[in-house]
């Protein structure tokens, strides 16, 4: 009769061995399926915080360059504003085109609402060239209609809060 014993120590090896093998295979695609979704996490941060970092960039030079605008006709609009108070006409052309181009500007970049207040601005320049000139020799009455900037001030104000965010 054939010794039993021996076959039953060699077929639990076998399987062993089989067990074995499939553990080793099992931790093998475990840590490369690791390292695979860590360098696929490690990317998509990277991307992110570059898209991120692009998309703040860009806003801040949009904001800087709307101020820049607003700013500029405010500077234009004022001094034509106070020759208008003082010529009888349109002496010096230059200062109202280089309004004109800022307010071409404008319509670029600024919102709607921004620009209409802006070309009040403008057709009040215009009117006050043809009315009755300011004197400066007595007080004038003032009021909140002397104040041409203060609408086109205020949407503007509106406006850079509103892209702040």
């Amino acid at each position: 009769m054939p010794n039993l014993s021996l076959w039953k120590f060699q077929a639990p090896s076998v399987v062993d061995f089989r067990i074995i093998m499939t553990s080793a295979y099992i931790s093998a695609i475990a840590a490369l399926c690791g390292s695979v979704i860590g360098a696929l996490v490690s990317i998509a941060t990277t991307w992110l915080t570059q898209h991120h970092q692009d998309e703040s960039r860009r806003r801040a030079q949009e904001y800087t360059r709307r101020e820049r605008i607003f700013v500029e006709f405010i500077d234009l609009s004022s001094k034509a504003y106070i020759d208008a108070l003082l010529e009888t006409s349109i002496k010096d052309p230059a200062k109202v085109v280089s309004l004109y181009a800022t307010m071409g500007k404008l319509r670029l970049f600024a919102s709607g609402g921004t620009v209409e207040a802006a070309e009040k601005v403008m057709s009040r320049i215009l009117e006050t060239y043809y009315r009755p000139k300011f004197d400066l020799q007595n007080k004038p009455a003032v009021d909140h209609t002397s104040d041409i900037l203060r609408e086109f001030s205020e949407r503007c104000r509106a406006e850079l809060r509103a892209y702040e965010h």
